[in-house]
């Protein structure tokens, strides 16, 4: 089988499952698959996620409660809680750049110049908001000129960057998610939870946002809701 047949397979079997098998699961799949989430493209390498891991019978049954009792969270196995960490910019800036440093040298040429200048100087100012958006509005003012003379990125905004950081984050999810299924497992995406009480429960700082909530398991028949659906290509897919 080649790796296009191989990743149709994958991508066609995924399915978000409601209801879990009992006892036939194997936590190793979830191992695996966060390695290869990490994996997952990220804007500029900044990699603003964290995933937390919660198997214990009496968490999950508390999480279940923060997701308002839905099946799929009753009868997982393991849950994944995806949370995005713009807070950590910083962090990760200077990860980057040391690690730019270490693949160029002391003296890195053109290319190692641009890395770290990009990660020391156009990071913090993309990164660097302030809770009331002062700053984000005079990038916004400034972004706005430049952009009738030549193209600009115009996502600067604290607002916009949280966006950014949400995208990361999704894309990691999905990485998990198709790996669970190579893995011979399954999972759900769940966004219906209460948000203050899931960051209360899982300990995290004021600034961190939860992503989305993956719960794991195998699946039975009756945890798959129906035949899957799709609009057709024609009305998401343009040739311009």
């Amino acid at each position: 089988m080649s790796l296009s047949e191989s990743f149709d397979t994958i991508v066609s079997t995924r399915r978000a499952v409601r209801k879990f098998h009992e006892t036939d699961y194997n936590p190793d799949a979830v191992t695996q698959s966060l390695r290869r989430a990490q994996l997952a493209p990220s804007s500029s390498n900044m990699q603003l996620w964290e995933f937390y891991r919660v198997s214990k019978s009496e968490d999950l049954a508390e999480l279940s409660t923060i997701c308002m009792g839905q099946n799929t969270t009753a009868t997982a196995k393991e849950a994944i809680v995806v949370v995005a960490r713009p807070d950590l910019w910083r962090k990760r800036a200077d990860a980057n750049q040391e690690n730019v440093k270490r693949v160029h040298g002391d003296r890195p040429g053109f290319r190692g110049q641009s890395a770290l200048a990009y990660y020391g100087n156009l990071v913090p100012k993309l990164y660097n908001n302030d809770f009331l958006g002062i700053r984000g509005l005079i990038k916004k003012i400034y972004v706005t000129y430049v952009g009738w003379k030549k193209p600009m990125v115009r996502e600067v905004t604290g607002g916009d960057i949280r966006i950014v950081v949400h995208k990361s984050a999704a894309l990691a999810a999905q990485t998990f998610m198709l790996s669970m299924v190579a893995e011979g497992h399954d999972t759900c995406p769940v966004e219906g939870f209460d948000s203050v009480r899931l960051k209360r429960f899982l300990n995290l700082p004021a600034k961190a946002e939860v992503n989305m909530v993956i719960t794991c398991g195998k699946r039975i028949p009756e945890g798959i809701y129906g035949e899957r659906f799709r609009v057709p290509a024609s009305e998401v897919v343009f040739n311009k």
